[in-house]
């Protein structure tokens, strides 16, 4: 049995998510049992093996429940970037043929505007409150039981690109055709190149809509261990994290580094940072000298 399962049976109450500034904690126990009672209820509105859903959501614990109940349904989920536009979120959803849009109540902003420009998106939650045209994501989920489907068939992520080209484009991957219990490959390789497993707890201080966070902050809950997720990255809050939460393994960017690096040497020093071994850093080419 794969992810979430496995861990949900292995150490229920070990830390899935941890939300770096709240401290709030989804378990591997409560992100199983909360994927699954979204995945009961898109099946039981219809969605099947190849539908797609859409994402619009900033950095919360409710992000990754909603990724695995579509992995775990044999569903495509297009994770939408949460600075976008009403016209903008609205395109990437139409194109996506999401059947299912989630959001949050502090996207309201977007979410609610962009409804008259998606087109058919019959399905609309929204978490933490519910705007006209969503119902609540709480109590709809509420409603339904926390058993996994009968058949998991393993789902995809559809991400899109920035659009520097003109609109922005879907990389669609055909599904693999594994199930949920069936291995699966990019968990062990990003444990194998960064020695991950079950005792990583993994800090990532960026937007989850990129294709880099989610995948790697997916990988790590795949393998046991836990993903400390900033809700907006700064600087001394990063520092502040590593040690609080005795950060293993981070993903950067190099600017991240450069800030970082501009605090107050009074911000920089004193801290116990010992147990962090590992930092990625992607997106962009980084300066020899802001490494060393």
């Amino acid at each position: 049995m794969s992810y979430p399962g496995h861990w949900a049976n292995v150490c229920p109450d070990k830390p899935a998510v941890i939300m770096a500034g709240s401290g709030e904690t989804v378990t591997h126990g409560e992100l199983d049992e909360r994927s699954n009672r979204l995945a009961r209820y898109m099946w039981e509105a219809g969605l099947r093996r190849g539908d797609h859903i859409a994402l619009l959501m900033e950095n919360h614990p409710r992000y990754f429940e909603v990724y695995w109940a579509a992995i775990r349904s044999g569903l495509y989920i297009t994770a939408v970037n949460r600075y976008l536009t009403p016209e903008e979120a609205a395109y990437i959803v139409g194109d996506c043929q999401a059947k299912l849009l989630i959001s949050s109540a502090a996207l309201a902003g977007t979410a609610g505007p962009m409804l008259e420009l998606v087109g058919d998106c019959p399905l609309r939650l929204m978490t933490d409150g519910a705007c006209p045209g969503y119902e609540s994501y709480e109590e709809t989920v509420a409603r339904f039981p926390a058993e996994p489907l009968a058949e998991q068939p393993r789902g995809e992520t559809m991400l899109y690109s920035s659009g520097t080209t003109g609109r922005p484009k879907g990389v669609w991957r055909p599904l693999s055709g594994l199930t949920m219990d069936d291995p699966y490959p990019l968990p062990q390789l990003i444990g194998s190149m960064f020695s991950m497993d079950a005792d990583t707890v993994y800090l990532s201080p960026a937007p989850l809509y990129h294709a880099s966070p989610l995948g790697f902050t997916v990988s790590v809950q795949s393998l046991g261990g836990t993903v400390v997720v900033m809700e907006k990255f700064d600087a001394a809050a990063s520092l502040d994290a590593i040690e609080r939460f005795r950060v293993t393994h981070s993903q950067w960017v190099p600017t991240m580094f450069s800030r970082m690096l501009k605090l107050p040497e009074e911000q920089r020093r004193g801290r116990d940072l010992s147990s962090h071994r590992v930092a990625i850093h992607a997106a962009a080419p980084c300066p020899p000298a802001v490494k060393r």
